[in-house]
């Protein structure tokens, strides 16, 4: 089945040149070149990746993503903007963007980058019928990777692509200590120079969604210059 990609972006020629770029390869493109026709576009056509430039008129990159995330569509996004300013890659990511690209940027990386995305959450026919058989559980908390859902007390939790990605990813290294560098290499799945905030942004919003206490947590430990370990709570 063809994927679809809405692409957010008020400059028409960077606009035109990514939906050429994805339409080679196979992509059905939709445009938007504002950010309220762009949050429109993504509620009524539900894509399966977003490409969302941060400048917008009407609406900037920002509140689109705030406002997708509020209303529970786990799709993923690929931030653009034209600043390479750290605040803006830390805010976008801490609002739910799933990556980021600093214009100029190259249209084949910006491609490979959106393979990778829909490769990690696509599921195939084969894939559904060995559905649950990979299944975690530690407490209260249950973890369900091929079907995308995790429950706490048996509710719900609803997770960014990349932030359930990276949950999977340190259950099925449990009880490893994983630096922020391995992280960044097998979550993101590239060289992301070396900015493991990305990590700790990501980090904390697990906390956050799986933890009684975020300040104490019982499965996600820090250790202290090193990196992160997902630790199975000791039974009492």
């Amino acid at each position: 089945m063809t994927k679809t990609i809405l692409v957010v972006e008020d400059e028409i020629s960077i606009a035109t040149l990514l939906k050429y770029n994805l339409e080679r390869v196979g992509y059905e493109v939709l445009l938007a070149h504002d950010g309220k026709t762009g949050l429109e576009t993504a509620i009524t056509h539900v894509p399966d990746l977003i490409i969302l430039d941060l400048m917008l008129p009407t609406m900037d990159g920002m509140e689109v993503c705030k406002e997708i995330r509020s209303q529970k569509f786990n799709i993923p996004i690929i931030m653009l903007t034209a600043r390479d300013d750290e605040f803006d890659k830390v805010l976008g990511l801490e609002l739910g963007a799933d990556d980021y690209m600093t214009k100029p940027f190259s249209p084949r990386e910006l491609v490979a980058r959106v393979k990778a995305v829909l490769r990690r959450f696509t599921t195939t026919p084969s894939q559904e019928v060995e559905m649950d058989k990979t299944f975690y559980q530690f407490g209260n908390l249950q973890v369900y990777p091929e079907r995308f859902e995790a429950f706490l007390n048996e509710e719900p939790l609803d997770f960014t692509p990349k932030e359930f990605e990276l949950l999977v990813y340190l259950l099925e290294n449990k009880n490893r200590v994983l630096t922020r560098d391995q992280l960044l290499s097998a979550v993101w799945n590239y060289d992301f120079a070396g900015d493991t905030r990305i990590v700790d942004v990501h980090i904390s919003h697990l906390r956050d969604k799986i933890e009684e206490n975020s300040r104490k947590p019982k499965y996600i430990k820090t250790i202290r210059g090193i990196g992160y370990k997902f630790e199975e709570p000791k039974m009492v």
